[in-house]
């Protein structure tokens, strides 16, 4: 039964997970436009971090920054390999768009890539909802940069 709790960023399943999330993230774009937070970054005290569990087989991580009183960002989300297409993915999404409207956030947004590795990442997302949208945040706009948004009185969490 999966399990979505605060993630230990000191815990080695979750620092290789995120390892493996920033590595290929960074090989897989322009150098200057992957913004995969490391795991320092993901420290920050406007930064809320989860894992996903399987008694305890690590399933997904994912996270959510907020960025103004109505705006989060979603960062950090992956799956590992063995659990794709399972539904850990779409468990974590859920929840950080059930944490951010909890805190009273009226938005969400995110910043993936471009290039075709990341056709998968954007399909996943626009079946939650989110649509294409300009650069928020401090985030400028880049050709290897997709920005998407999703308003959370619009948003489904089933």
């Amino acid at each position: 039964m999966m399990r979505i709790v605060s993630g230990d960023l000191d815990d080695p399943r979750v620092v290789r997970l995120l390892n493996i999330h920033v590595t290929t993230a960074r090989a897989e774009t322009a150098r200057d436009s992957a913004h995969a937070l490391d795991i320092d970054a993901l420290r920050s005290p406007d930064i809320r971090f989860w894992a996903a569990w399987n008694t305890d087989e690590l399933l997904a991580v994912g996270a959510l920054r907020q960025l103004s009183a109505e705006l989060g960002e979603v960062k950090s989300m992956h799956t590992a390999h063995a659990a794709r297409r399972l539904g850990a993915g779409s468990a974590m999404l859920r929840h950080i768009i059930d944490a951010a409207a909890n805190m009273g956030l009226s938005r969400l947004a995110l910043e993936t890539g471009s290039w075709d590795y990341f056709i998968p990442a954007r399909a996943f997302y626009k079946r939650h909802g989110f649509v294409e949208c300009p650069p928020f945040g401090d985030y400028v706009a880049d050709p290897n940069s997709v920005f998407m948004t999703l308003a959370l009185n619009q948003a489904k969490s089933d």
